[in-house]
């Protein structure tokens, strides 16, 4: 399958938490993350799942830092003994980790507020490494942070979306890619000849199929993505045509 966005910003999110691995919890962020990039234009490219563990976390940032224009990270920045994406994210980059005033300042900000106390525990959620700049979180104020290419994010789902909000903004992409989807009523194994000369006509774009079955019968989605919408089109009218649909 070709790939249509050889021009475009990178990324690739990394997602953190046991909860994930175990199947306690159901990751909602990546589906999000994906529609909003491909929005801005920039193009996911990979997504890893890991567990709460300091050196898998800090051998992933490094590794997707270098092999992405973007990194952005779910889970693992609350209150909480288990929440050492922070930690991690310091050592990956080794930058010094410690509770800075902005942050804090949100944070009293917030307390103060809801009458509750800022203490130790929720203080963490204050540490950002140096060098960071913050990312708002209009949902419940404790900050996410980018340093470097990477943004760090809650994985709460509310607030992990806010999130995106608050960066996208600042972040460069390219056109928004486009997809049309043509439905078909045949199995992979019969329209495959036909995707394959079409992906190969349409080289620029990005063809996928996708396969179902409904009532007993086997049928297919076939994607066709790009930024360009007229060879989306064009490409869409040629595999109708040739699938005789």
């Amino acid at each position: 399958m070709a790939t249509p966005t050889a021009a475009m910003p990178t990324a690739a999110m990394l997602v953190i938490g046991d909860e994930i691995l175990s199947g306690r919890t159901r990751d909602a962020n990546m589906y999000y993350l994906a529609g909003e990039l491909s929005k801005h234009g920039i193009d996911l490219r990979e997504v890893r799942v890991i567990s709460d563990d300091e050196a898998a976390i800090i051998t992933a940032v490094r590794a997707l830092s270098e092999g992405f224009d973007h990194v952005f990270t779910s889970g693992g920045i609350g209150p909480t003994h288990d929440d050492i994406t922070a930690d991690c994210i310091s050592k990956a980059f080794g930058a010094h980790l410690d509770v800075r005033d902005d942050a804090r300042a949100l944070l009293q900000a917030h307390y103060d507020k809801s009458g509750q106390e800022l203490n130790a525990a929720r203080l963490r959620m204050a540490r950002i490494p140096d060098g960071a700049t913050l990312i708002e979180n209009p949902v419940s104020t404790a900050p996410g942070f980018t340093l470097r290419n990477v943004h760090v994010m809650a994985g709460v789902p509310s607030v992990f979306q806010a999130m995106v909000a608050s960066v996208l903004p600042t972040l460069t992409g390219g056109a928004p890619l486009l997809s049309q989807t043509l439905r078909v009523q045949r199995g992979e194994g019969d329209i495959a000849p036909i995707l394959t000369a079409i992906a190969e006509a349409y080289d620029d774009l990005s063809i996928g199929c996708y396969p179902f079955q409904q009532n007993g019968a086997f049928g297919a989605n076939v994607v066709v993505r790009g930024a360009d919408g007229a060879r989306v089109d064009a490409a869409i009218t040629a595999l109708a045509r040739d699938l005789d649909l």
